[in-house]
């Protein structure tokens, strides 16, 4: 497999979705391992902070939409290898759970057939099902069924909530722990979930690349330890040295305020801020734990599987949650 390959410098990778908070840290994988990388995004002129992570002329970004399938077609044009991160969280104007996470991953692999490209991998989610009750879920399901459908040898990787500086998740909270004296724990904060650091999905993605991962396959990817809500929430909150109370808050409830949040962002055309933002399908999520599958371990599609030994929420978090703190890195005494 990966020994039959040419040089990682004579390869050029596709990365679509690049410039995000998972991509510019395959970006980063990829060119310290020397292969060239085309950036596919849509607004590539905001994606030169990619530039200084490789060598002069080694990171190129183009214009690039899965709404479009030429902008695609010509995006993977003379690539070795594809690399699809494409999703979001909320719907919002053009941007669909079905447009993007569904459709989009499988004109992704069309165009990677039709140009004879052998090697993609479709980043997806933990908790992807046709039969959820979640339409981000459902989505997520449909576009590997879609990608696995055009391009058989595509590796599909689901990782668990993902953390690292720029995330979406501990940021938020420790966000919310500074505004707010009391945080809701939805669903009494019992879900259960697998926190992965983007570094270790990195690596995963950029192994697969190198034609070190088992084809056809759906990996999934959690970190060490399995917590609850709760129990993260409180950590955040330690690391931070906030004291907001944490306040159950029953699925039905939070369904409400759900509603109600969806309804002022859209009154204020979109200008609730993210740090407060909580859809239906988010609560829905919610209702299911996000781990990794026993089935998966016990089938070698887990990160044991792949030689990675990934790193812990308390072994990164407490390095960028500082800023959060009263008096910010400066606190460390008094944070515990």
């Amino acid at each position: 497999m990966a020994n039959d390959l040419p040089l990682p410098s004579q390869q050029l990778v596709t990365v679509f979705g690049g410039s995000g908070f998972v991509g510019r840290h395959v970006v980063r994988a990829l060119v310290k391992r020397g292969y060239r990388v085309r950036v596919a995004v849509r607004r590539p002129d905001l994606a030169g902070f990619l530039q200084p992570l490789g060598t002069v002329g080694q990171i190129h970004a183009v214009q690039a939409n899965l709404r479009y399938p030429a902008s695609v077609t010509a995006a993977v044009t003379g690539a070795s290898a594809v690399v699809n991160l494409v999703g979001i969280l909320q719907e919002g104007g053009r941007q669909s759970f079905a447009g993007v996470q569904a459709s989009g991953a499988r004109i992704v692999a069309q165009a990677c057939a039709a140009a004879g490209i052998t090697r993609l991998v479709q980043v997806s989610a933990i908790g992807a099902a046709s039969d959820s009750a979640s339409l981000y879920a459902r989505s997520k399901a449909e576009g590997e069924a879609a990608v696995q459908a055009a391009m058989p040898s595509a590796i599909v990787l689901r990782p668990s909530i993902v953390f690292g500086p720029e995330d979406g998740f501990f940021n938020r909270f420790a966000a919310l722990a500074r505004m707010l004296p009391a945080l809701p724990l939805v669903g009494g904060g019992e879900t259960k979930f697998q926190p992965v650091f983007v570094g270790d999905v990195a690596e995963a993605v950029a192994r697969a690349v190198e034609g070190r991962v088992g084809e056809g396959l759906i990996y999934e990817m959690g970190g060490p330890q399995v917590k609850t809500f709760r129990e993260l929430v409180s950590y955040i909150c330690e690391v931070t040295g906030r004291k907001p109370l944490l306040v159950p808050l029953p699925f039905p409830l939070a369904r409400i305020q759900a509603r109600l949040l969806e309804t002022v962002d859209l009154l204020s055309l979109g200008l609730l801020p993210d740090v407060l933002k909580l859809t239906r399908d988010q609560v829905t999520l919610l209702e299911s734990d996000n781990v990794v599958s026993a089935e998966a371990v016990a089938q070698g599609r887990s990160f044991e599987a792949l030689g990675i030994e990934p790193a812990s929420v308390e072994a990164i978090v407490p390095s960028y949650l500082w800023r959060f703190r009263k008096t910010g890195q400066f606190d460390t005494a008094r944070a515990g």
